[in-house]
């Protein structure tokens, strides 16, 4: 019975729960914002997936979904899931879950993850009560904060956890939350005719800062407090929105009388440099009984309003002369008075500081506030979330002085302080001028504002020494390329990366390194490659090995049939992709790509090809001074050599190459950059080599009998066997393109064509 009415109860509670409680979003595909941690392909994503969420501490401003996301956790885990809130909860009730959670573990194997909201409201006695059991592993740990975990939460906690970043909503990602609260008929108010219109719609999600709780209760307070007209249709307009959500105001005495009329003209007389008018008004407040004092803080406020960097002096001289008027008192006292109203008199005049109100309108207009990462403190985070890290020493710098931006991202270059023309401010006008230029270059090649970090978590010292190991199996050679091939790269903790045709995990192992929290993706082309990759990464957790996809190569569309709905990919990267295909395969393979790139994706492609053939590189060694030439019996064989050289340049063309590759991606609006280099190399001629190139089915023996008859392969075979042992000379030329997105090219790829 009692279950019956505890059933009933919470059906209770749910119909009377506020409209924010009722639509927090029940699933991963329901959840709105976050993609940087959450999109798909990410690193959280997928282990809520898999059930293998760690230990986590989510942070961030309210209202953008740390606790529903917990939630989602508890309803997609086969873990016991159980909770506190730290503004409640004490010691004891800490003790009984961990108990409670011990007991599970032992008796029946279930683990438990205990989620924690408020974390950072917990004092130290209690975060050092929950450390053994988090750190032995009876219970796995899930704060939400709003604060700076560094800061507020216990060091050994945060070192034990992966921390992510929850960013305020955007205007977008409230927009479908909106909509959602209008049309759902279960939760919201989709069973009731509820109009908002287009000016209402846009006040309260400019008004609520990105906060999806304050927007949500802002749309309830409107529907429920507003009456249905005759056609019972509930209409919110824009004063009703205004009414529901509203930002704080400052609000100011503005009562009139003859005080304040006397006063008026005293500071516009200054304002106006009339001297003799100022000395008017003065006379007459002083004449009226007017306490001095008053005089001198108005003085102090017309010094910094409309003399202000004119003459810096101007504030400096009103102080000095009430500080006189205070030792001197009345009537001496007078004539420091008089000597600050002249001096303001006579002052040049700007209202440049004026700026400073420009500045307090956009801080209440504008949404994103964000300090940029690189101006944050780093005292308390260390490098954790990158706070700090890119930012610049003036002092270090010609001229105590360099070109890095110091606004947030959503203004940059909005101009607050316009100097005035005349005193000291004029003589800034100019240097401000190129100064201000110089910082609008550097925002738009600097990537310190390309987000914050949104996670962080600690270091996995079997991942580093198993990335060591790969490299090393590389060989020293390769290795370098490698670090050539990424060298530039801008790394984010939740990029994604797709690799192209990999035979190797080479090209793997920078992302694995510098993305925890994204992905990687290998295409492969034989499932030999699959299964040799498949054990070298065998060592790796599940969650952070690379995903290897066995493509068919004529059908692009293959590759969007095993991703995740919405994942896309922020690199996407290969060593001579599409190689000896025709343009009728690689195209379409090409234009799939870019359907799944990101909207700030980039190409990173390696082409390497040789610059000498067999016969050419044999050609090479026999005719140069010094070389095993006179050795030859056949003294006519570097001749015959030089001719199949010539025919060896058009084979060794690959296909395609930059110049296909670079006019295919201009016309899918990506901006190509090329650098070239050449690689010089030797190779030990063997027995082997000479088999691989001459033995019965060998490529190279098929194309020379398309130039040249079997007599002639036959001496070319035995000038090889002639010089078993010998080095001979490689060169191969490698070309790294670059492609990132035009600025003409549509932030989201157009939607591919249906059958």
């Amino acid at each position: 019975m009692s279950d019956l009415f505890s059933h009933q109860g919470e059906i209770n509670r749910r119909a009377l729960a506020p409209l924010a409680d009722r639509l927090r979003p029940r699933s991963l595909e329901e959840f709105v914002g976050q993609e940087e941690i959450l999109g798909p392909g990410r690193l959280l994503r997928r282990a809520i997936h898999a059930d293998r969420v760690g230990n986590l501490i989510l942070h961030g401003p309210p209202g953008v979904g740390k606790t529903t996301l917990a939630r989602i956790i508890a309803s997609s885990t086969r873990a016991h899931f159980t909770s506190l809130n730290a503004v409640l909860a004490g010691v004891k009730d800490l003790r009984m879950e961990v108990e409670a959670a011990r007991q599970r573990l032992e008796r029946h194997g279930l683990r438990t993850l205990l989620f924690i909201d408020e974390v950072h409201r917990f004092n130290v006695a209690q975060q050092d009560a929950l450390l053994p059991w988090v750190e032995n592993g009876t219970v796995t740990l899930i704060g939400a904060t709003t604060e700076n975990p560094y800061f507020e939460v216990n060091k050994a906690l945060v070192s034990r956890s992966r921390l992510f970043r929850l960013q305020s909503l955007e205007p977008r990602d409230l927009r479908v939350l909106l909509e959602r609260a209008l049309t759902d008929r279960e939760r919201g108010y989709g069973g009731r005719s509820v109009e908002l219109s287009p000016e209402a719609a846009d006040h309260l999600l400019d008004v609520a800062g990105g906060d999806a709780r304050s927007l949500l209760n802002a749309l309830e307070l409107a529907v429920e407090s507003s009456a249905a007209d005759d056609t019972g249709v509930v209409r919110i307009d824009l004063e009703i929105a205004e009414q529901s959500i509203q930002q704080r105001a400052v609000h100011y005495d503005k009562q009139g009388d003859a005080h304040f009329d006397t006063i008026s003209a005293f500071i516009k007389s200054l304002r106006g440099s009339d001297p003799d008018a100022a000395l008017f008004w003065l006379a007459r407040m002083v004449e009226a009984g007017e306490n001095p004092r008053f005089i001198f803080r108005r003085m102090l406020i017309s010094a910094g309003e409309d003399i202000g960097l004119a003459d810096p002096q101007a504030i400096v001289v009103v102080e000095a002369c009430a500080a006189a008027f205070e030792r001197v008192g009345l009537p001496e006292g007078l004539y420091p008075l008089a000597q600050a109203a002249l001096y303001l008199a006579g002052a040049e005049k700007s209202n440049s500081l004026l700026g400073f109100f420009d500045a307090l309108k956009s801080v209440r207009a504008t949404n994103r506030q964000e300090v940029p990462s690189h101006l944050r403190d780093a005292n308390r985070d260390g490098t954790a979330f990158g706070d700090g890290v890119g930012y610049r020493y003036p002092h270090a710098y010609a001229e105590h002085w360099v070109a890095q931006t110091y606004l947030p991202a959503a203004l940059q270059g909005e101009v607050f302080w316009l100097p005035g023309q005349l005193g000291w401010e004029g003589g800034l006008q100019s240097r401000l001028q190129r100064r201000r230029a110089a910082q609008l270059a550097a925002a738009a090649e600097s990537s310190a504002n390309s987000g914050p970090l949104l996670s962080s978590g600690p270091g996995d010292a079997e991942l580093e020494r198993w990335l060591q190991r790969q490299a090393a199996a590389e060989g020293e050679r390769l290795d370098q390329l490698r670090q050539r091939f990424w060298q530039g790269a801008d790394w984010k903790r939740q990029d994604r990366t797709l690799i192209l045709g990999a035979r190797s995990l080479l090209w793997a192992l920078d992302p694995l390194e510098s993305c925890p929290e994204g992905g990687v993706v290998i295409s492969v082309d034989t499932a030999a490659d699959q299964q040799r990759l498949q054990a070298h990464s065998q060592l790796l957790d599940s969650l952070r090995s690379p995903r290897l996809l066995l493509l068919e190569p004529t059908r692009p569309e293959s590759l969007s049939e095993v991703m995740e709905p919405g994942e896309r990919f922020e690199w996407l990267v290969g060593r001579s992709p599409f190689q000896e295909q025709e343009a009728a395969v690689w195209h379409p393979w090409l234009e799939e790509l870019d359907r799944l790139a990101s909207p700030r994706a980039q190409w990173r492609l390696l082409l390497s090809r040789p610059l000498l053939g067999p016969a050419g590189a044999l050609a090479e060694l026999l005719t140069r001074p010094g070389g095993s030439g006179a050795a030859l019996a056949d003294a006519t064989l570097p001749e015959l050599l030089q001719r199949v050289s010539l025919e060896e340049e058009a084979w060794l063309s690959p296909a395609p190459g930059s110049a296909e590759l670079t006019a295919a991606l201009e016309a899918l609006h990506w901006l190509v950059e090329l650098e070239s280099w050449q690689e010089s190399l030797t190779l030990e001629l063997s027995e082997s080599t000479c088999q691989r190139w001459f033995g019965p089915g060998a490529a190279y023996r098929s194309r020379l009998e398309a130039v040249i008859n079997g007599a002639e392969i036959a001496r070319i075979e035995a000038g090889f066997r002639s010089q078993i042992r010998v080095l001979l000379p490689q060169r191969l030329r490698h070309q790294r393109l670059i492609a990132r997105r035009s600025k003409s090219q549509p932030t989201e790829p157009p939607a591919k064509a249906g059958p």
